[in-house]
């Protein structure tokens, strides 16, 4: 399957990936068509690729694991590289890492396991001359995770988004930014869909 467009709108089959250039002041709005579907986002300064989204930083300045309308997703070096505008969900994981081979051998058992969102990255953002071990931890659009506050286990629960639920972001800074539509079934409540994004002035 390959990567479509119609009237503007982008759509990434089930389990890829796709990396695109945005100016500073766009808008790039990530859409679930179906419902129930992860996308990984990840954001790199155009003239810098070694300036990277941050997890950490971002969670640390926002003080909440939930980050929604209003917040700014921070980079490596403490700057705002995308602005959350508007949240159908308002429930995203920043948390976990993106899945991969390894995360299917060791997870769930894979014999043969698929290269997942990671390999999707690596695919997308080789033309940028970004490599594997430049991809951190990515912002996990729709992805529902929960915490246990006493023990701290993790679980990883079927994303609250529906049909057509969207999460707008403005570029605070010219970037590259890569997506998917996410190859984990867990994330996914265990059916595998597309997503679809456009990017306006």
């Amino acid at each position: 399957m390959s990567v479509s467009q119609t009237d503007g709108i982008v759509t990434i089959p089930p389990r890829s990936g796709v990396a695109f250039e945005i100016k500073q002041g766009q808008t790039l709005t990530v859409i679930d068509p179906e419902g129930e579907q992860v996308s990984d986002l990840l954001a790199y300064n155009a003239q810098d690729t070694r300036e990277v989204i941050s997890s950490g930083r971002s969670l640390d300045y926002a003080e909440t694991l939930f980050l929604t309308k209003g917040h700014p997703l921070y980079s490596n070096r403490s700057n705002v590289m995308l602005t959350i505008l508007e949240d159908d969900v308002g429930r995203h994981d920043f948390t976990l890492t993106p899945c991969s081979k390894d995360t299917f051998r060791i997870m769930y058992g894979d014999d043969d396991p698929h290269h997942g969102c990671f390999g999707n990255f690596e695919q997308a953002l080789a033309p940028y001359g970004i490599t594997a071990d430049d991809i951190p931890t990515a912002f996990n659009v729709f992805m529902h995770v929960a915490f246990n506050s006493v023990t701290g286990a993790i679980s990883v629960l079927p994303p609250l988004s529906k049909p057509g639920d969207q999460l707008i972001l403005r570029a605070e800074m010219d970037l590259i930014v890569a997506l998917t539509a996410c190859s984990a079934g867990q994330s996914n409540n265990f059916n595998y869909k597309p997503i679809q994004y456009c990017i306006s002035d």
